[in-house]
């Protein structure tokens, strides 16, 4: 079963691979990632998350209101942006115990194929942009935590420095 990799493990630097044929294999990762999503509380999840390089990332926004509305994005792709806004208290399940304001694009404009290889176009804003910007990003080895201050950046990686020590 697959897991959550946390920072500051390097593979979240990783880019994703995009997927060339959507079959039997991705139904299983996407399976898997939405269970993991799901126990973790979390409304998005990339595959680059999960130790996976592939260009996939699932989400569900709607599970908070207990609603299940699970969406899969294969080789997603942030075609435009516009405006912006502030993710308030953004958090990642990557990046443990640590929240912080992001700026992000109000609206963005997306391509990707779906679950079963079907391409899409679409725009998102609101939670769904600031949800899907973060999960992009995970895919171009990029964290939540690279959008803030070198300042409150370089706290978050000496509490973990300090933690691992502890653990070790």
């Amino acid at each position: 079963m697959l897991s959550i990799v946390t920072y500051p493990d390097k593979f979240l630097k990783t880019t994703a691979k995009s997927i060339i044929n959507v079959d039997g294999t991705t139904q299983e990762l996407i399976g898997q990632m939405e269970i993991i999503m799901l126990q973790a509380k979390g409304v998005g999840l990339a595959a680059i998350q999960v130790g996976i390089d592939q260009s996939l990332l699932v989400y569900d926004i709607e599970q908070e209101q207990k609603l299940s509305n699970l969406r899969v994005l294969i080789n997603p792709k942030i075609l435009g942006k516009e405006g912006e806004t502030l993710s308030k208290n953004e958090g990642c399940l990557s990046v443990p115990d640590f929240r912080a304001d992001v700026k992000r694009s109000a609206k963005i404009f997306v391509e990707a194929l779906d679950r079963h290889g079907n391409p899409l176009q679409f725009e998102a804003d609101g939670i769904k942009a600031v949800v899907l910007q973060h999960e992009i990003d995970h895919l171009n080895g990029i964290l939540f935590i690279d959008h803030i201050s070198s300042l409150k950046r370089g706290l978050y990686k000496r509490k973990v420095k300090k933690q691992l020590k502890k653990t070790r």
